[in-house]
């Protein structure tokens, strides 16, 4: 089993997506903030909205798609999750005490909570919410700016996670693949959904707003994650679980 997320099962934690309603930030589009020139032309101002939005991500909470979400993880053979979010609500996710194992997840644009160097290799997690700063921070190894450690827009993806989505398809179609609150502008989120249903496998969009994988679903479910993902797991194939 394949499961995309996007931005939209975030949403219904309280997390604005780029594109929706409140998604803009000081009268400014976060889309033009999530870029290098951005960083380069006004890193304090970059550094602030991502200070915020840590502190937006920390205080929300995991919502009922994502601790569905657990549930078919932990319950199924062969899973993998990519998302595109780089919260870490689907990494705080809990059913029955269990949580998605880091194995079964990849974030494919990064995690908001890494900060890494723009010169060099060094990175951290920032596991601890950060107090009230001024000043771009300086990496410790090399003295370069620091960054988010997430993908902008114009940025190439981490070939290493790359490849982890690419092994996991590169074994066949899945039986069930799973598109869930995501626009799919971006190709390869497309190509990888269609990869994964194969000629002979299920494909079923959960989003209330049609995306570009709309035409290759065989079931579209037009509901917010947070209703249609619990009634989902419901009726789920016992095959799909160990």
């Amino acid at each position: 089993m394949l499961v995309i997320t996007g931005a939209g099962i975030s949403a219904e934690s309280g997390i604005p997506t780029f594109r929706g309603p409140g998604g803009h930030w000081r009268n400014l589009d976060p889309a033009k903030l999530a870029t290098e020139n951005a960083f380069r032309a006004d890193p304090k101002l970059v550094w602030d909205w991502y200070r915020e939005r840590r502190q937006m991500i920390r205080a929300a909470q995991p919502n009922a798609a994502h601790v569905a979400l657990v549930r078919i993880a932990v319950q199924s053979r062969d899973f993998l999750l990519v998302t595109q979010n780089v919260d870490d609500l689907h990494r705080r996710a809990e059913w029955v005490g269990q949580r998605i194992p880091a194995g079964k997840m990849v974030q494919i644009h990064g995690d908001i909570f890494v900060t890494r160097c723009s010169h060099c290799d060094f990175r951290r997690r920032e596991n601890e919410p950060e107090g009230p700063a001024t000043l771009v921070p300086p990496c410790p190894s090399c003295g370069g700016p620091l960054r988010p450690g997430v993908v902008w827009f114009g940025e190439t993806l981490p070939p290493r996670e790359v490849q982890r989505v690419e092994d996991f398809l590169s074994h066949g179609a899945c039986d069930l693949t799973l598109v869930i609150g995501t626009t799919a502008l971006f190709g390869y989120i497309v190509q990888w959904a269609l990869d994964a249903k194969g000629r002979l496998g299920r494909l079923i969009e959960i989003n209330p707003e049609e995306s570009p994988v709309s035409a290759f679903a065989t079931e579209t479910v037009r509901e917010p994650a947070a209703v249609a993902l619990p009634k989902l797991v419901a009726r789920l194939p016992r095959w799909f679980t160990m």
